[in-house]
């Protein structure tokens, strides 16, 4: 198992959870070094990396750590990740499933549980049947678009899942900035904060120009 030190990226995480990341991942990339002490800390965070350096696991390590010390609820939800695009929402939905998997065979072998952590995601296609079950009970995490959370908040279930939320990632932030998309998105994003309480805010994108504009966004 790999430790982690005090100078290390991954000191501040649940101490199962930074030896699986070592074990499976090696060092680092130089985007997850950056943020993760930043977002352990509970700021909000921007982060502008190119596609492969591990963007995924800079913006949700730090949850999956809480998940595991119980400072984060699995049960209803907790972390909210938006994408103005359906095909990418259900790649990272995917791409969750197998750290998750791994995380809990990982604790299982040290002799600790892992909590059951459930993912979704909800965009325009979803089966209906799938958005009741959504409803009544609640993912831990949800992947979804703009115009789905707008939806959601319209709706009286999707206001009471809502208003657990303590974590927003928003991904492919230059995609919408500057856009009747963002100004809709910044909307949505603004009467979330109202119904759950200010909540930390992890911004991702390959590329974010004008970056000043892009953290403002972020920052509310």
């Amino acid at each position: 198992m790999t430790e982690s030190t005090d100078a290390s990226p991954l000191a501040r995480f649940h101490p199962l959870v930074a030896s699986w990341f070592g074990h499976r991942y090696g060092e680092p990339t130089p985007v997850q070094a950056a943020a993760w002490p930043v977002i352990a800390a509970g700021r909000h965070v921007l982060a502008s990396a190119p596609t492969g350096s591990g963007k995924t696991l800079t913006a949700f390590l730090d949850a999956l750590s809480r998940f595991a010390t119980g400072s984060l609820p699995a049960t209803g939800l907790s972390v909210l990740y938006v994408s103005p695009l359906k095909a990418l929402n259900e790649d990272v939905r995917v791409n969750l499933v197998g750290p998750l998997r791994e995380l809990s065979s990982w604790f299982a072998s040290n002799g600790e549980a892992f909590p059951k952590v459930r993912v979704s995601s909800r965009s325009g296609d979803t089966p209906q049947s799938e958005r009741r079950s959504m409803a009544a009970s609640p993912p831990a995490i949800l992947c979804t678009t703009p115009e789905s959370l707008a939806i959601l908040l319209a709706s009286k279930s999707g206001i009471a899942a809502l208003s657990t939320v303590r974590l927003l990632i928003l991904d492919e932030v230059h995609a919408v900035l500057g856009t009747k998309r963002g100004s809709a998105l910044a909307c949505s994003v603004g009467r979330l904060a109202l119904l759950a309480g200010e909540f930390q805010r992890v911004a991702l994108s390959a590329t974010v120009r004008p970056f000043e504009a892009a953290a403002r966004f972020v920052g509310g």
